[in-house]
């Protein structure tokens, strides 16, 4: 790649994903570059269908199709991290699919604002949230692919849901999308007209603190693999787990609040983030041991562990 690619994708991402951006910075240069430029081509294609309150939803597809031909290299790309993107894919070996399954997520935004169910929900994040852990496993290069895959797609997973809990007042606001599933609104008695209207109530609480349970089981699995890649991988994927999870205790020191203002991480907490998980990330290079002790994710007791936990993460 050429570096006046590499620099356009580092831009955006340095301007759109602060907190991810603060992880990347110590990966590997052969993976930090790589990471600039997928970052970049996600965001290109989200900004399609997010930051177009007054686009027809033809004029996006439009634009999403000639995202979609110029991504697979079927005709010649019109933007530096497009031409990057390209060469990246043919060098990792990522398949047209797994680019396919990423843009069809993003199209079905277009349409789709609500979510019936979680399994509905997983099944958008397979494309948006999923392929991004799929195409990041790939420029890593673990010796084994099949193993770290799961885990790699449940970690995306986890990151997004946080987004989605983190960002409801922003979705509603800028984009009429509720990300919370109607069947866990309703199993605590909260109208859809109560989210929309950004009324916070503690049946609001109860359904923000399941869905954020949920999401805590998806770090567990996602942290859980982060021994499968690469080492000179496994911090910055590391602090990237510990950063995006922090969001979790102002949430909940905020009473699951996230209606009457926006959670959000400051300059001075994250960098504390980041040198609480390096300080014992030097003594300990167990990924799971580190994410138990340093990160807003409760551990689970001993009885609640699965097979592939043994009995690595202590409790609190």
């Amino acid at each position: 790649m050429q570096q006046e690619h590499i620099d356009a994708g580092k831009a955006i991402q340095k301007r759109t994903g602060k907190t991810f951006y603060l992880a990347t910075r110590f990966l590997p240069e052969r993976v930090r570059n790589a990471t600039h430029v997928l970052y970049a081509f996600f965001r290109i294609a989200d900004e399609i269908v997010d930051d177009a309150a007054d686009v027809p939803a033809a004029e996006q597809r439009a634009e999403l199709e000639s995202l979609r031909a110029q991504a697979l290299g079927r005709t010649e790309p019109n933007d530096p991290v497009l031409e990057a993107f390209r060469e990246l894919c043919d060098r990792y070996g990522i398949e047209d699919a797994e680019i396919e399954t990423f843009l069809d997520a993003m199209e079905s935004d277009i349409e789709t604002d609500r979510y019936e169910t979680y399994a509905d929900l997983e099944t958008y994040m397979r494309g948006s949230a999923a392929s991004v852990g799929v195409m990041m496993t790939a420029i890593m290069e673990p010796n084994e692919p099949e193993t770290a895959l799961p885990h790699a797609v449940k970690l995306g997973e986890a990151f997004q849901m946080t987004n989605f809990l983190r960002d409801v007042r922003e979705d509603i606001l800028e984009r009429d999308r509720i990300y919370l599933p109607q069947e866990t609104l309703r199993a605590h008695d909260v109208p859809e007209r109560q989210v929309e209207n950004l009324e916070y109530s503690e049946s609001f609480r109860d359904a923000m603190a399941e869905e954020l349970r949920r999401t805590e089981d998806l770090y567990r699995e996602g942290v859980a693999g982060i021994r499968y890649l690469p080492e000179d991988c496994q911090l910055p994927v590391l602090l990237a787990a510990v950063l995006y999870a922090e969001h979790h205790a102002v949430i909940r020191n905020r009473e699951y609040d996230v209606l009457s203002a926006d959670p959000s991480l400051s300059t001075v907490r994250k960098l504390k983030c980041l040198a609480k998980t390096r300080w014992h990330w030097h003594w300990n290079r167990d990924p799971e041991a580190v994410f138990a002790r340093v990160s807003a994710i409760p551990a689970l007791e001993p009885d609640r562990r699965g097979p592939e936990h043994g009995d690595r993460i202590p409790t609190r």
